[in-house]
């Protein structure tokens, strides 16, 4: 009785997982945060190499700019 107990739920269990993975309205919201958070991340960890970056291209093109 136990072990048919069990099983049932156990069956059970993976109906209700098989039905949980046909259920995907949601995964294009949750791949989208999931890519705003690794952006912010790398930002983040990058942001003096970023600021430097930028620093240099606007500088190019203010002395481009002052050139014409």
């Amino acid at each position: 009785m136990i072990i048919k107990t069990i099983a049932e739920v156990l069956s059970r269990i993976g109906k209700g997982l098989v039905f949980a993975g046909e259920d995907n309205r949601g995964i294009g919201v949750v791949e989208v945060i999931l890519i705003l958070v690794v952006l912010i991340g790398l930002v983040v960890i990058f942001r003096d190499q970023l600021t430097g970056i930028m620093n240099s291209i606007f500088g190019r093109i203010a002395e481009d700019a002052n050139a014409l």
